[in-house]
C-alpha cells in the first residue's frame, strides 16, 4: 500500500483528526489514481476522503490492546535510521 500512510494505532499522544484525515487523504489519492480530482470527481473525492476517516477514527477508537502506547519521537527516529541505512546517510 502506499508508503505515507502511516501507522495510528496506540500512540501516546493520541492519534489526531488531522493525521486520519491525512492518511485517508492518500488512502483514496492511491485508490483513484488522483492527486487531484477533476471537476466532475471533486464530490465523491472529497466525500470519499471524509467516509474513510470516519472509518478510521472509529476503527482506531474501538481496538484495544494492553502494550504500552509508543512514543511518536522515538518511532521517527526509528523511521529516520530505517530511511538512512535503506537509502543512504545523505552524503554529498
Amino acid at each position: 500500500m502506499c508508503r505515507n500512510i502511516k501507522t495510528l494505532y496506540n500512540f501516546d499522544p493520541p492519534t489526531t483528526d488531522d493525521e486520519i484525515q491525512a492518511a485517508s487523504l492518500q488512502f483514496v489519492r492511491k485508490l483513484s489514481g488522483f492527486n487531484e480530482p477533476s471537476k466532475a470527481n471533486e464530490v465523491a473525492f472529497n466525500r470519499a476522503v471524509k467516509e474513510v476517516a470516519v472509518v478510521a477514527r472509529n476503527l482506531l477508537d474501538s481496538l484495544v490492546t494492553s502494550a504500552e502506547p509508543r512514543n511518536r519521537e522515538v518511532e521517527i527516529e526509528r523511521a529516520r535510521a530505517r530511511a538512512a541505512k535503506r537509502f543512504g546517510a545523505g552524503e554529498d
